[in-house]
């Protein structure tokens, strides 16, 4: 064995082989947006990010199903599978069937299995003093689906981080490895915060964020500045404030967002400096809104500074 849950990393890893350790990981969500396809995509991408952070290839993938029959149309069931489907197979895996339940809450996922070569694991315990983070894709999610779910913003202001959250992480999982990344996480329920302190578990290790280089998507921070937040913010916020230090005048509507809890979001990767530049070159290149955010720098309490 070589990951399990006695660490805080994304997905468990098995060795079976000298050249061979399997990736697996489970992941489902009540839905965010209204067209069932869409979920559907989002759900299926969210559940496989998993293995792209730990530097795996996917190749199976079981669907695990809530779903209220006799309360809902089995059409939209249908939509939400092939969302998910289209999604699997865009990740080169294949469906392997999967499990489903009567429920009055819909929920939908995939159970995972990846494949990766032992020497080239990716874990967030990696994490070496000087390293550059790369983030792969904006902050918002959280807060937008909120908005969306109080029509406080239509389909149309939806778009863009729709987009993002169907997109699989697969581009910016190939070139970490190719870049020789030290560690990474993905960015989902527990905020850039929450998911960034599982990178400095380690050594005297601390992060430095600059919250002008972090994206967001467009209308998030006139959504915050009216408090529309998703209940998991205040949650993590909570968690989190023992261990982070904002220095600066950051307006607390500003500090929330880094506690947003992201769905599908995108990869966190530490890697050194003239690497994580030339990463963000070839993802833009690539239409990937990608960004240096931070670095990695000595710190004996593992705590987190936004500036």
């Amino acid at each position: 064995m070589l990951r399990s849950i006695d660490r805080l990393d994304d997905a468990g890893v098995y060795l079976i082989s000298a050249d061979t350790a399997i990736i697996q990981t489970i992941d489902f969500i009540t839905p965010i947006v209204n067209d069932p396809y869409s979920f559907g995509q989002i759900a299926a991408a969210n559940s496989i990010s998993d293995v792209y952070t730990m530097g795996g290839r996917p190749v199976t993938a079981m669907n695990v199903v809530c779903f209220p029959s006799g309360e809902m149309d089995i059409d939209i069931l249908k939509e939400i599978l092939r969302g998910g489907l289209d999604k699997i197979h865009e990740a080169g895996a294949a469906l392997m069937g999967g499990h489903s339940v009567n429920d009055p809450e819909m929920k939908y996922g995939l159970s995972v299995t990846g494949v990766v070569h032992p020497d080239k694991l990716i874990t967030n315990s990696g994490t070496r003093i000087g390293d550059s983070l790369v983030l792969t894709k904006p902050l918002g999610t959280g807060v937008m689906s909120t908005a969306l779910k109080n029509r406080l913003i239509s389909e149309k202001e939806m778009k863009e981080a729709l987009k993002s959250m169907t997109a699989l992480n697969k581009i910016a999982a190939e070139l970490m490895i190719e870049m020789g990344a030290h560690a990474c996480t993905d960015i989902t329920g527990f905020g850039l915060i929450g998911h960034a302190s599982h990178l400095i578990q380690e050594g005297e290790t601390g992060i430095e964020f600059d919250f002008s280089a972090i994206t967001f998507f467009t209308g998030v921070m006139e959504l915050s500045q009216k408090k529309v937040y998703p209940g998991g913010l205040g949650r993590n916020r909570d968690f989190c404030a023992p261990n982070v230090e904002f220095k600066g005048r950051i307006p607390e509507y500003k500090r929330n967002l880094l506690f947003d809890p992201q769905t599908s979001g995108g990869l966190l990767i530490a890697l050194p400096p003239e690497k994580a530049a030339m990463m963000v070159e070839k993802l833009r290149k690539k239409q990937i809104i990608a960004s240096i955010i931070g670095k990695v720098v000595k710190q004996a309490e593992h705590k987190i500074t936004i500036r």
